[in-house]
């Protein structure tokens, strides 16, 4: 019991829960508390808020009437400025309410609204030409529209007219990429008088679209090559001044001296003009000699076999692996697969703007 009790001592508050009395609280001596404080300058209870707000006169503010809607504050009017009524400072706003006067015009459709399409682009969809080489036919006669012979450029046609050229009926349809892997022993044409393969038969099931291909191979050269019937496409990878870029691993019969690399790197005179590459390189480490890698941008007829053909070599094996950004990865040889959007939109930008030369 006495230790108890002295437990109670040290602890006032417990004590007077049990009703005990102690010796005065020791805060009850500390300065400041509110039990010195007069009651006009007590804090109020914690949880509870004064009925009035401290102001100039002490009243409590004005309440909203009920049903009375919320007025927001009217902003001042901003200064004008000393360039509105100049029309070279008039903005984009001043100029769309000034077009809002003016009537609408319904009577304008634009070719895709209105289901035209220029005789131009239909013919070179077909695959045909290009839109340039189409334009020449129309100015020729050679192109009728409906039984008619149309001459006029920038002659519109819609779905059902029936478009004719030589006399055969012009169809057109999606444009098509495919790249092939192309073997041996094959002729990069469509038609062979000589009953020869080709290398339409490869690729027989790429669809009914009528395709051809873009540059040729030799017979005995393998490597990519590409099929579409976009004529305008064909036109610009084909063209010299697009300067497409193309890689040859060529294999010879001996090995490559470095003078002759170093010839074929400054340029070599041929039958048809001089000739030169861009860069000439053993393959791999180098260890082979006799297979060396070739990147030009030349489209003459077998301008690699003659370059080395001047220089004393025999060329055994020549394999495109490279042509206007396409690589044969994945993709074995004798097979073919479409090209991605993202590849024909990479070829459309290579063939959109000439390199100068």
């Amino acid at each position: 019991m006495r230790r108890k009790a002295n437990i109670d001592k040290n602890r006032p508050e417990k004590a007077a829960r049990k009703g005990k009395t102690t010796g005065p609280s020791k805060r009850s001596h500390r300065k400041g508390t509110t039990e010195d404080k007069p009651a006009s300058t007590a804090k109020p209870a914690r949880g509870k808020r004064p009925l009035t707000k401290s102001g100039p006169s002490g009243q409590p503010p004005p309440r909203r009437a009920r049903g009375k809607k919320f007025e927001a504050p009217v902003k001042p009017a901003f200064k004008k400025s000393k360039f509105e009524n100049d029309d070279k400072f008039r903005g984009r706003n001043d100029k769309r309410v000034a077009d809002e006067d003016k009537p609408l015009n319904y009577s304008r459709e634009k070719p895709e609204l209105s289901g035209l399409t220029r005789l131009n682009k239909y013919i070179s969809n077909s695959g045909i030409c290009s839109r340039r080489e189409a334009d020449k036919l129309i100015e020729a006669g050679a192109v009728t529209v409906n039984g008619e012979v149309v001459s006029e450029l920038g002659y519109k046609i819609s779905p059902d007219d029936v478009v004719q050229y030589g006399g055969t009926p012009v169809r057109t349809g999606r444009n098509v990429y495919v790249l092939l892997n192309k073997p041996k022993d094959y002729i990069t044409t469509t038609d062979d008088p000589m009953n020869r393969r080709t290398v339409m038969a490869l690729v027989r099931n790429a669809g009914r679209e009528r395709i051809y291909p873009v540059g040729r191979l030799d017979r005995a050269t393998t490597g990519l090559l590409l099929l579409t019937n976009d004529g305008d496409i064909t036109k610009k990878l084909t063209h010299p001044s697009h300067q497409i870029k193309k890689i040859y691993h060529v294999e010879l019969d001996k090995s490559v001296k470095l003078g002759d690399m170093k010839k074929i790197r400054e340029g070599v005179e041929l039958e048809d003009g001089d000739i030169k590459v861009d860069v000439i390189d053993y393959v791999g480490l180098g260890d082979n000699k006799k297979v060396v890698g070739v990147e030009l941008h030349s489209g003459r007829n077998r301008i690699v076999r003659r370059l080395f053909e001047h220089l004393g070599y025999e060329v055994q094996k020549l394999d495109r692996v490279y042509f206007a950004g396409l690589t044969k990865k994945d993709l074995p040889r004798g097979r073919w697969r479409f090209l991605t959007e993202m590849e024909v939109n990479m070829l459309r930008m290579q063939t959109g703007k000439k390199k100068s030369a």
